[in-house]
Formats: structure tokens, C-alpha cells, sequence
């Protein structure tokens, strides 16, 4: 995937998560309250005192706030998607915003608290996700955003190592119990799901609950291969196989970025952003064009015309001013 349409697929999920800032429950002080105010819990103190403050100012002036959020994320959405110019400022201000979202919005995932986000649930918070893929789409120049990762040295090499980290996160979180155990944490998303699909969380929830406590530990080994597979050359595996278990993710644990139905889902949640990032780093290595003919390589690795035959090259001038023949 080039950076352009990296960039494009970003913009799409900030116009998404902008759209879904209009929903009706959004503009009532049950979303303040349940879904902003309760990031302050176990929080430290100087952290819960700044989310605590910040959401009471949001709430005095609900619907302003609530809108201007809303256009604030379609317009980085838009900005990403429509033009190459605007790429810049739009990733700058959604630097700043996911911040604020993943601080306010998100409690930093909850990872100075006692029960920090559990990876099925989307950890280490949408909202950072969202930031750091920002970084590794920024724009440089137009053949960068045209080449493969061998042209684009932060996306080749700190992309691997962002998602090493987020990876591993994810297997340190798995082995500290993050949010109870998986199988609880799939019979909590059923509550809120439709069929089928609450459907499968207890059906999968059974099969979790089965297996008893091995399941964390075994959830750890894979992300921790998943991490440094990517440092390896085992990348396109381990790329593929945190695709696909980020996918497994969204599906069951995030109930596919909702609850939708319910009109409280202020975006799509992290899984779609995993995806995004593998499919980045996935770019093959562009390999060197191949000389054209009648050119050789020169001694600083550049490309210099080989001298044309001794029979093309015109003959000195003699005495008179004319061309010898032969």
C-alpha cells in the first residue's frame, strides 16, 4: 500500500468517526457521563482531575461542543482524503486531537489504572492508533508517497517497531489479566450485540471458558511472535497473522466497532486500524530499476552513457576544414 492511499483509507475512518459524532445519544449527559466521565476512575489524581475538568466543560455546553467535534473529525477525514495539500495540516491538527480523545476520551486506555483496556477490547485505545499511523503517513515528497518501504525509512523501519510495541503491549496485558478474563469480557460485549452475533460471543465464550486459564498465556505467545515477528523475516506472517487476530478482535470483542445498534459507538475501534497498519508495512521492497541499454553504472552507484563505438565517432577535421573519410 503506497502512503497516498494509506492516507485516503485513514481519512475515511476520521470521516466515519466524525459521522458517528452526530448520533442522537452523543448530545445527551448520559454520553458524558457513561462513556467520558467514568475515564476518571482510578485514575491518578492530577490525571482524573484534568478529565474530570475538561468533561465538565464539555458537558455545560453540550450540543456546541458536540458538534463542533463532530465536524472537527470530518473535516481531518476530509482533509486526508481530497487532496494532497491538505494532507499536512489535516494529520497536524489530528495529532493534537487524538491527544486529547485518548486522554479524555480514553483514559490513555486505562493503563495507569487497575484494570487497563484488555486487547480484545481494543487496547491500547483507538484514538493512539489513530496518531501513530498518522506519523507514518506523513508526507515527504511525491515519489516517497508513490514507492514501497524501501523508499519510506520510517514506515520501514519505525512501523516495525511501533507495531512490535503495541503487540507487545498487548501480550504484557494478556499476562496481567487486563479486565477479567476473555470469556467474560465476550459475555459482557453479548449483552449489547444483535444476533447473530451474540450469538457466537457466547458460543465462543463457552469454548474460552473450556480452555480455563490457558488461554491468556497462549493469547501472550501469539502477540509476542506476532511483535518481533515483524522485526524478523517473518514479517509478511507476522503482518498477516496480526491482521487477521486484530480482525478476530473487532469482530467478537469490539462486536465490529460498536455497539452501533445502540448509538453510542464514537468510532470504529482499533481493529480496522491494525489492518491498516499491516497492509502499510506489507509493501514489498522496490527493487533497483535495471540499467537501460547502452548505459553502465558509475563508480558513486549513478547511471553514465557508454561511449558510442570508435567507428560512430566522427573523424578530426583535417587542414582544410573538412572530415577525413575513414
Amino acid at each position: 500500500m503506497t502512503a497516498r492511499r494509506a492516507q485516503i483509507a485513514l481519512g475515511v475512518l476520521w470521516l466515519l468517526a466524525g459521522l458517528l459524532q452526530f448520533q442522537g445519544f452523543m448530545y445527551t449527559h448520559a454520553f458524558v457521563r457513561e462513556v467520558l466521565g467514568v475515564n476518571a476512575d482510578g485514575q491518578p489524581a492530577p490525571l482524573a482531575a484534568t478529565i474530570t475538568g475538561l468533561v465538565g466543560l464539555y458537558g455545560r455546553d453540550l450540543p456546541l461542543w458536540n458538534t463542533l467535534v463532530g465536524e472537527l473529525q470530518c473535516a481531518i477525514g476530509l482533509g486526508l482524503i481530497v487532496s494532497r495539500r491538505s494532507v499536512r495540516p489535516a494529520l497536524a491538527v489530528g495529532f493534537v486531537w487524538c491527544l486529547v480523545v485518548w486522554t479524555v476520551g480514553e483514559g490513555l486506555g486505562g493503563i495507569l489504572t487497575a484494570q487497563p483496556l484488555s486487547p480484545l477490547m481494543g487496547a491500547p485505545g483507538a484514538a493512539l492508533i489513530y496518531g501513530l499511523v498518522g506519523l507514518l503517513v506523513w508526507p515527504r515528497d511525491e515519489r516517497a508517497e508513490r514507492s514501497s518501504t524501501r523508499h519510506r525509512p520510517l514506515a520501514s523501519r519505525g512501523g516495525r517497531l511501533i507495531w512490535a510495541v503495541l503487540w507487545l503491549e498487548a501480550a504484557a496485558l494478556w499476562l496481567t489479566g487486563a479486565q477479567g478474563s476473555p470469556a467474560d469480557q465476550l459475555r459482557a460485549m453479548a449483552t449489547a450485540a444483535p444476533e447473530p452475533l451474540a450469538g457466537w460471543d457466547r458460543a465462543l465464550a463457552g469454548v474460552l471458558q473450556g480452555a480455563g486459564g490457558a488461554v491468556p498465556p497462549a493469547l501472550a505467545a501469539v502477540s509476542v511472535a506476532v511483535g518481533l515477528g515483524v522485526l524478523t523475516r517473518m514479517r509478511p506472517a507476522a503482518l498477516a497473522g496480526g491482521s487477521l487476530l486484530a480482525l478476530a478482535y473487532w469482530v467478537f470483542g469490539q462486536s465490529l466497532g460498536g455497539p452501533f445498534w445502540t448509538g453510542a459507538s464514537t468510532d470504529v475501534n482499533s481493529g480496522p486500524l491494525f489492518v491498516l497498519l499491516a497492509a502499510y508495512l506489507s509493501a514489498p521492497l522496490r527493487l533497483p530499476q535495471p540499467l537501460a541499454a547502452g548505459t553502465r553504472a558509475s563508480a558513486g552507484g549513478g547511471a553514465t552513457v557508454a561511449p558510442r563505438p570508435w567507428r560512430e565517432q566522427p573523424s578530426p577535421p583535417d587542414e582544410a576544414g573538412g572530415t577525413r573519410l575513414g
